[in-house]
């Protein structure tokens, strides 16, 4: 299979070393960034292309990666189904054209496979499990914080050079569908939401953007509060969920899911492994979840199982973050059907 990975930043590196680390040799890059083109033919020694027409003629690709921003997904989405090549998408904030597109697979049939990276973090696996099987009892409350620091982001360029400094593509505001990609695969979608967003301090190269979101899921019987920010000065992801039979504790520093049971009392311990975090990058953001979703979309390319995000589950977590937003402008629950 001939991979065109689009995009040679941060992500599209990543991709690249995913691809390699499955075995697949022909794997090509485009960028209109030359430095990114050296870097990436000099650290990976994959061919790269300045034109996108020249990496399609000469890459012949049957696949798409594609890492552009991800106000430029459209794009290259569009020109994936225009010639029928199934496409991996990265994380996305943006919805322009979504419907159109969403027409237009359902017509072309190609695998379009958006990435929820976290459905692929074997915690969060294990947390599924354990909600799937009742295993709490009645869930009453779930409390998740996940902070980071946006200039740790990208320790090499300043935050002003790329796109989270973009309001509408900004760091807080794209984490917030980053992480309902997998919180809602868990618990399903809401009723109703509601919510705050706002900019809090001062991000060097960032003026405008909204830095810390925090909202509420009512999902009727149980509700959800959720913190999403770019200011915590050390990285963390934390996950709290009261069940009336047990609590789930996950703090992403300690590799296990805790499990306390008041009739022991004791916590159960569910450990895991987060293989070799790339230099530079957070040691708790592992190589495998990233692997693991690229084996999950060539699976899907040959047939053997669909991609465990779809086109309309992606729409409709965006959704629920412009409900959130809705929610802030307007001062009231919104109501939520996605």
């Amino acid at each position: 299979m001939r991979f065109l990975v689009i995009g040679l930043g941060s992500m599209g590196k990543r991709r690249i070393r995913c691809l390699r680390g499955l075995g697949h040799a022909e794997v090509f890059g485009f960028d209109a960034r030359e430095d990114r083109r050296a870097e990436a033919a000099g650290r990976y020694g994959v061919k790269t292309f300045a034109s996108f027409g020249e990496a399609m003629r000469d890459a012949r690709p049957g696949a798409f990666i594609i890492s552009v921003p991800p106000d430029a997904h459209h794009v290259y989405m569009k020109e994936a189904i225009k010639n029928r090549i199934p496409f991996f998408v990265e994380a996305s904030v943006v919805d322009t054209d979504m419907d159109e597109i969403k027409k237009a697979l359902a017509a072309s049939r190609i695998v379009a496979a958006p990435s929820a990276t976290l459905l692929y973090h074997p915690a969060i696996k294990k947390i599924s499990e354990i909600i799937e099987t009742n295993a709490l009892g009645k869930v009453s409350n779930v409390i998740l914080h996940s902070g980071q620091y946006l200039p740790d982001w990208h320790t090499y360029e300043a935050v002003g050079d790329y796109y989270v400094s973009n309001p509408a593509t900004g760091g807080g505001r794209e984490i917030v569908p980053f992480e309902m990609s997998w919180l809602t695969r868990v618990f399903g979608f809401p009723k109703r939401v509601c919510g705050n967003f706002r900019k809090t301090i001062e991000i060097a190269g960032a003026p405008s953007i909204d830095d810390t979101y925090n909202f509420l899921l009512d999902y009727d019987g149980f509700l959800a509060s959720v913190t999403v920010d770019v200011v915590s000065r050390r990285a963390v992801r934390r996950l709290l969920v009261n069940g009336d039979k047990k609590q789930l504790l996950w703090d992403w520093d300690v590799n296990r899911v805790k499990l306390y049971d008041p009739a022991s009392p004791a916590w159960e311990e569910f450990g895991y492994e987060m293989k070799g975090a790339e230099p530079g990058y957070n040691p708790n953001i592992g190589e495998n979840m990233y692997i693991d979703e690229v084996r999950n979309f060539v699976e899907a390319i040959e047939g053997k199982r669909p991609f465990l995000n779809t086109m309309e589950n992606d729409h409709r977590v965006l959704k629920l973050l412009y409900a959130i937003e809705e929610s802030d402008r307007t001062g009231r629950f919104v109501g939520f059907e996605g």
